[in-house]
């Protein structure tokens, strides 16, 4: 059977009236496939890239598209909320604002279930860094067992369902009989990630969707603007004395910045409990399993674990 066959499928069997729309390759197969939706894509003030293809593409197919523009202080105003939702200060935090101001926009008008784009990159070699990995079958493979989203966890605040189609049991099986050399391959002289799956829909959409860049969230929307306004909040030594101060492994300003929110919102780290291991960068309990701590976000060599 077909890539192109066996997504197709799974779209259908699972059914939306609302999607998460960056214009980015996963997202514009969801919605190829199922036009009659609500496309939603959310930018930081000025326009980012998911702007272009968002609007590209919502012309293009014909769909209802909605854009959900944030001013910078809305942004700032709902990091605490989003740690509370997610009890994390993971630096990841712009990329989960985008989502929340998504689900939030869908809430407002009335929608009880939105798609996403989730699951895709982690089977398909989607990130850049992919392809550096050595075994990269069997990191695929790791992943596939331990994928979670914030999607999920803001979905339920909001009282939304979240549909995941490349999480369906169907597609992760079948992604991971596909070779890993198809789905990081040169076209073009370019190396790209999901090549497989660009070749799947090659016929089905335009090129410059096809073709385009991985771009993650926070850039694409622009949100990555905040990290800049975010560490300038935090002077050389007042970071330098909280380092000492908190037995966290801080990667900057923006780390401690979101740490101190946690800390007010939620209160201390959870430690490990039975059959759980800490994670080095902040005490945190992980499953025995993971390499990435939900709480800081801190990252593990996965051949080791």
């Amino acid at each position: 059977m077909f890539l192109k066959t066996v997504i197709s499928e799974i779209v259908r069997k699972n059914s939306y009236k609302c999607l998460l729309f960056s214009g980015g390759l996963d997202t514009s197969i969801l919605a190829v496939i199922n036009p009659k939706i609500t496309a939603i894509t959310v930018n930081l003030e000025s326009d980012g890239e998911d702007v272009h293809y968002s609007k590209s593409l919502a012309s293009f197919l014909n769909i209802k598209h909605i854009m959900r523009k944030v001013r910078v202080n809305e942004a700032i105003e709902k990091i605490p909320e989003v740690i509370k939702i997610l009890k994390s200060f993971d630096p990841a935090l712009p990329n989960d604002l985008v989502v929340y101001f998504g689900l939030e926009l869908a809430k407002n008008l009335g929608l009880d279930e939105v798609a996403t784009g989730d699951g895709s990159d982690e089977l398909f070699g989607g990130y850049s860094f992919m392809k550096d990995i050595n075994d990269l079958e069997n990191y695929i493979k790791r992943i596939s067992r331990n994928m979670s989203f914030s999607s999920n966890n803001i979905g339920k605040f909001f009282k939304i369902k979240i549909i995941q189609p490349f999480m369906d049991k169907d597609i992760i099986d079948f992604a991971l009989q596909i070779p890993v050399d198809s789905k990081i391959k040169k076209h073009n002289g370019k190396i790209f990630g999901k090549w497989i799956l660009r070749k799947a829909f090659e016929n089905t959409l335009p090129p410059e969707i096809i073709w385009q860049d991985k771009r993650p969230l926070e850039y694409g929307s622009g949100m990555t603007k905040l990290r800049e306004i975010i560490s300038l909040k935090i002077s050389d030594d007042e970071f330098e004395e909280k380092k000492k101060l908190y037995p966290i492994n801080f990667l900057n300003k923006e780390h401690l910045y979101y740490y101190e929110i946690y800390r007010k919102e939620i209160g201390d780290i959870p430690r490990p409990k039975y059959s759980q291991k800490e994670c080095p960068g902040c005490g945190a309990g992980m499953k025995l399993t993971a390499f990435h701590c939900k709480v800081c976000g801190y990252v593990l060599d996965w051949r080791n674990k």
